[in-house]
């Protein structure tokens, strides 16, 4: 079994939102990432989803979009993008997600019996944002913190942390979520949202004793990203 992530796939079979506009890499886009999926990922495996699966407005705008992912192989562990507006309840997504899929909000998914999945959407720094910004990225940060405690109750020791927003800047700064992350002692970081020429403020590598992990699909070249758990021991 292996554990692989990416995130912002950006599809969109219900709604007219065609990616082509954001260049030309995006042309045809979910054909890129159906052939590379399949090329990597066995049924046995695990995919993180770190956000923006969908660009559907409303949760039954999404089913083709589910649809799409169920019958790519493996079980998907999918979080949240600053672009999934269908995204309603955890209840209602729950229900409405195919058997292959798993959505974690406030909770955590079990990788392999002992490695917990966590995490949040996150959100932008609250450094000069709106009074509403930094309401949302309070919440953010207490979600993180349910997330990684549920694990921690449940005597999970080793955790697995996506987020959609990047946690460092690109001077360096590290956001709140970095020290709720050390707090637990996570060991690898996952995340997204970054496109284009953004791709260049990534951070990727070792900080302090975690692990980054920048899965974007376009950056990626749409293909699921092997995740290397040697870091546990």
């Amino acid at each position: 079994m292996a554990l692989f992530a990416i995130s912002d796939l950006h599809l969109s079979f219900g709604v007219e939102k065609p990616m082509d506009i954001f260049g030309k890499k995006w042309e045809g886009h979910h054909f890129k990432i159906k052939e590379n999926w399949q090329k990597v990922v066995r049924s046995h495996d695990t995919v993180i989803l770190g956000g923006d699966l969908s660009w559907a407005l409303k949760l039954k705008e999404a089913d083709r979009d589910f649809d799409f992912v169920d019958r790519l192989p493996g079980t998907k562990v999918l979080f949240k993008g600053n672009h999934d507006y269908w995204w309603q309840s955890y209840a209602k997504v729950k229900k409405a997600l195919p058997k292959s899929i798993y959505a974690v909000q406030n909770n955590f998914f079990v990788y392999e019996s002992d490695i917990a999945l966590c995490g949040t959407r996150g959100w932008t720094f609250p450094e000069g944002n709106k009074a509403e910004d930094k309401k949302i990225y309070r919440r953010e940060l207490i979600r993180l913190e349910l997330s990684l405690n549920e694990a921690y109750q449940q005597g999970l020791r080793k955790y697995v942390v996506t987020l959609h927003y990047p946690p460092i800047t690109a001077s360096g700064e590290e956001s709140d979520f970095v020290e709720i992350m050390k707090k637990y002692g996570v060991k690898i970081c996952i995340y997204g949202h970054l496109h284009g020429a953004d791709h260049e403020k990534a951070f990727m590598g070792e900080r302090d004793g975690i692990h980054y992990y920048f899965t974007s699909s376009d950056y990626l070249d749409f293909t699921p990203l092997e995740v290397n758990l040697d870091v546990f021991g």
